[in-house]
């Protein structure tokens, strides 16, 4: 396993990261940990996760799972870059409180409580903010890190799903306190959804943000999505959701059977070319890999260790072109 630098930190990180929202909704207890352990074996250190994963009623069950697979000794705890997220309401499901969601200064203290106690540790390596909020002022959301920066229950800062004027705004306010500010931004960005490239990617960079793409196969889209359709072996995920609502354009139905002709040419498999190009790309310090199984994982593992040639680099952005940065992608 190859290793970096989080963004413009001095922590070392793995260039690919463990997703773990299948853990309990799709995976159980049992194999969630299976998939933890061979993680570690094959050198992965960077696990991310959420507050919210687990979902609905079991809203806290993933965060769980990872805390009991802490529990089981093996001085797991110290060998993980732990990453998990604030934002989204942690009420039961029917209860609408005030208070209980975004990342006010009240909600963060009581959600990294709750995360510490379900994860069954005293800090978390990076608390990555989930989403904007656009009520909330970065002075006061920034005044409650550095509360938990002093007490030792968080050591950096990210973002996820922020624009590129977001992040300046954070980082500026951070700085004008004298903080690190954010370290890292997690982003919806693939070969089929490149349009971070714009603002977000430039912002992340030129703040020394590392980029944690998160759905690198675009929910099964470019894991050779066509070819299981066309043997019967398509997932149910692949059938519905963003994969399905892709396909539905007749366009991107054709830039995808371009793809899997491309690959299938050169002998490669979809899934781990469509990893394997994110670790390629500038400021990317690694894509989030959501395996359900440990063979699902192994893919990944050998997706970081391919090395893609210029040709089929070059071919793979005529098939699916980025936008190129702003402004130059809507102006001149």
């Amino acid at each position: 396993m190859k290793y970096t630098q989080l963004g413009r930190t001095g922590l070392k990180v793995s260039r690919l990261v463990l997703g773990t929202m299948n853990f309990g909704p799709q995976t159980d207890e049992a194999d969630s940990h299976a998939i933890m352990d061979a993680a570690l074996d094959a050198g992965v250190n960077f696990f991310d996760t959420a507050n919210v994963y687990g979902w609905g009623d079991d809203k806290g069950r993933t965060e769980e799972i990872i805390g009991s697979w802490f529990a089981g000794g093996s001085r797991r705890r110290d060998k993980v870059v732990l990453a998990t997220k604030v934002y989204g309401s942690m009420a039961p499901d029917g209860e609408v409180w005030p208070n209980h969601d975004r990342l006010s200064a009240v909600n963060i203290r009581r959600a990294v409580e709750g995360s510490l106690k379900r994860l069954r540790t005293d800090y978390i390596d990076l608390y990555q903010f989930h989403h904007i909020d656009r009520r909330t002022p970065f002075e006061e959301i920034w005044q409650a890190i550095d509360v938990l920066i002093q007490q030792g229950k968080v050591l950096y800062a990210g973002s996820s799903n922020f624009p590129g004027y977001k992040i300046a705004q954070a980082n500026e306010a951070a700085a004008r306190r004298g903080m690190v500010g954010l370290v890292s931004e997690q982003c919806l960005y693939n070969l089929a959804e490149r349009r971070a490239e714009m603002e977000v990617i430039p912002a992340a960079r030129d703040y020394g943000l590392g980029v944690i793409p998160w759905s690198p196969l675009h929910g099964g889209l470019l894991g050779g999505v066509l070819r299981k359709e066309r043997e019967g072996g398509a997932s149910p995920r692949a059938r519905s959701g963003r994969s399905a609502d892709a396909l539905r354009d007749t366009d991107m139905r054709e830039k995808v059977q371009a793809y899997e002709t491309l690959l299938e040419k050169h002998g490669l498999e979809p899934g781990e070319v469509a990893l394997a190009w994110l670790l390629t790309r500038p400021g990317v310090t690694g894509p989030i890999v959501g395996p359900r199984t440990t063979d699902q994982l192994a893919s990944a593992v050998r997706a970081s260790q391919l090395e893609l040639t210029e040709e089929v680099l070059t071919e793979l952005d005529r098939v699916f072109p980025g936008p190129g940065p702003s402004p130059e992608a809507f102006a001149w």
